[in-house]
This record gives C-alpha cells, structure tokens and sequence, in this order.
C-alpha cells in the first residue's frame, strides 16, 4: 500500500518551502502526501511579505478528516504558527494515539526505533518535527511563545531536525535527547566546504558528510529533508536509511535548482524531470 504522510505545516506561495515543498517530496519519493495548514504566507524567494495563522481549530479538523477516512503512517511537522496550536497538536495527537479500541487506519508502517521509555508517544508512529522557525530569507517564523511551546511537540516526536540556530535556540542536543526523541543536527550552517548532519539516538551517533554545493536556491532544504525522513518511515525504512535517503534526495533537488526569482530561490525537486512525459513515453 501506498504509505500516507501527513504534513502539518504552513503554506509557502513561493512554492520552496512549507506544505509545496512537503508535497513534492513525498510524491517524489513515493508516498501519498496529506495536509493540515496551520498558516498561510505571503512569501517569494526575497522574503515573506504577510503571514496569516489558520484558526488552531481549523488545523485539528483537518488532522481528524484524514485520519478518519485515509490514515497516517508517518506525521512530518513543520512550520505551527501559533504556541496555542502547538500544545493543541501535541495534546490532538497524544489523544488520538491512545483512544479507547484504537484505529486500525492509525497503525503506522514503521514502529521501531521510538526512543525511551518517557517518551510520550503511545501509538509509536513516526513523528519528524522540523522546528521551522526563521525562513532561508531570514524572516521570523516563530515568535518567543512558539519556540517555548515546541517542547511539547518534541516530547511526542520521533525525531527533531535542527539546524544550528535552531538547535542554540531550544537549549543544545541534550536539553532535546532529554525530552525523548533522536536529534538529527543539520550542519547546513556551519563553515567550510563539507556539510556534516548528525544523528544522535540512544545507539550513539551517525555521520554524515558530502562536499558543500554552492547555490543561492536551497529554499525549503529543511522542509524537504524532514519530509523525506517522514516518507522513508512510513514506508518501513530504518531511520538510518530514510536519513540517507532524504538527504541524497535533498542534494539532487539542489543539483537541479531552476533558478527561479532573485533571491532565495526553490530547488528543483522533479530532478530536471517531467515523470509524466517519460512514462508516456515507454
């Protein structure tokens, strides 16, 4: 079956980052991709010009829709947009995990690797949170109420995937290991010509290290990596692999950037390919 990936994050009408990032992604790399917006930005590859919080209300019925009717096997969380709707989310899905008799629709693909054993997440699926908080163009995405709500999101995650500032922000790897789940520490930020992303799970540490590729057009490299994790999950990969999957995934999208606007621009996630015209072609 199809795995089923559901994206909890803002929208970006650039088309680089947010749920239009996510959503290439997982259709990329095979999955069927479902939404729950919690914001609507005005945004372009200079910045983002307006941001809109979807009613925190809003963003639960459309968790519960695809839930009840399609099912999840991985959940990727991005940008929140409000301290209120990430406590509604963190408490939403804790309930929805451990309701009475269950869901048969709610049984995830991948339940290994979960962390420990005060790790808040019952129903053992795969939770990715990106803790999406200053856009690639530098605009603020998370106020200072948002980022303190984020423990509560991290306490039912999978994994968390902070760039550097992000990690500096919510208090270093241990202050996030001491929540629950694994941390993969994205080096994206960091100088030098190589790019090194580190996992730490209670294992110990995988590295990961590639050669720097030099663009102005990584926006939405955050979003696409941790949607790519998300599907390898739910289609029954190790986190190791789904890892390694998502960033190689990652790097050819940058690879084949279309070079689009005159700022930040969006990678070229269809990998300079129209899948369409080549299996028409067969």
């Amino acid at each position: 079956m199809t795995a089923r990936i559901l994206i909890i994050a803002g929208s970006d009408s650039g088309g680089g980052a947010g749920i239009q990032a996510d959503i290439k992604t997982v259709t990329m790399l095979g999955g069927h991709a479902m939404t729950a917006v919690t914001a609507i930005t005005a945004q372009n590859t200079l910045g983002v010009q307006a941001v809109h919080q979807i009613p925190t209300d809003m963003v639960l019925a459309q968790i519960d829709s695809v839930v009840s009717d399609i099912g999840v096997d991985a959940i990727k969380i991005g940008m929140i947009g409000s301290a209120e709707t990430a406590n509604a989310v963190a408490d939403h899905l804790t309930s929805l995990f451990s309701r009475e008799g269950g869901s048969p629709d709610w049984t995830p693909a991948f339940a290994g690797e979960q962390g420990r054993e005060e790790h808040h997440n019952p129903a053992r699926i795969p939770i990715i949170f990106d803790p999406v908080m200053i856009a690639t163009s530098g605009s603020v995405l998370a106020d200072s109420n948002t980022i303190a709500a984020f423990t509560r999101l991290m306490r039912i995650a999978t994994l968390v995937t902070p760039n550097l500032p992000e990690l500096a922000a919510l208090g270093g790897e241990a202050a996030i290991r001491a929540l629950g789940p694994a941390v993969l520490v994205k080096g994206g930020h960091a100088e030098g010509p190589d790019i090194t992303d580190r996992l730490v799970t209670d294992a110990g540490e995988t590295r990961w290290t590639n050669p720097r590729i030099e663009t102005r057009h990584a926006h939405g490299t955050g979003c696409t990596l941790a949607s790519g994790i998300a599907t390898g999950l739910a289609q029954g990969m190790t986190l190791a692999d789904a890892i390694e999957r998502a960033i190689a995934f990652v790097r050819a999208a940058l690879a084949q950037a279309p070079g689009l606007g005159t700022g930040h621009g969006p990678m070229g996630h269809a990998l300079g390919m129209s899948p369409f015209d080549q299996l028409k072609d067969r």
